[in-house]
């Protein structure tokens, strides 16, 4: 009788090691309007906000919201602040919700219904006639 057999030898071990990565960061954007509004009169019409964003990064970045709010307004007759004319005799409609990943370089937004309109007031509004108004937008 013959019995084959196979005998094998092998050897245990383990070991650690380490590893490391790291994440990018955001970088600020820049948002610009990009329509004109003129002739803002007391009860007149809505007009357009629109606007772009410029994305510096060479990666794509996340933006849920634009805010508009009325800055500055200026009287064209002195170039000073205005008298008798406040943020409060404006109406800002918000942009709608962007909720967007932004490719780099720049993205007009110009169906997000942002609108401005001159309230009509009960009070005298003398004070905003010839006047300019800054925007501040900002993005979040």
């Amino acid at each position: 009788m013959f019995v084959a057999g196979t005998a094998f030898a092998y050897w245990t071990t383990s070991g650690t090691g380490t590893g490391s990565g790291t994440s990018g960061t955001s970088d600020v954007v820049t948002v610009s309007q990009t329509s004109t509004v003129t002739g803002l009169v007391p009860g007149g019409a809505a007009q357009a906000i629109n606007f772009k964003i410029n994305n510096p990064k060479s990666t794509k970045q996340y933006i849920s919201s634009v805010d508009i709010q009325v800055g500055s307004i200026i009287s064209n007759v002195t170039s000073l602040t205005a008298v008798g004319c406040s943020a409060a005799d404006f109406d800002i409609r918000q942009p709608d919700a962007l909720d967007t990943d932004l490719d780099p370089g720049d993205t007009f937004f110009t169906t997000k219904n942002a609108t401005i309109a001159m309230k009509n007031t009960n009070y005298n509004q003398n004070g905003c006639k010839n006047v300019t108004l800054s925007l501040n937008l900002t993005a979040a």
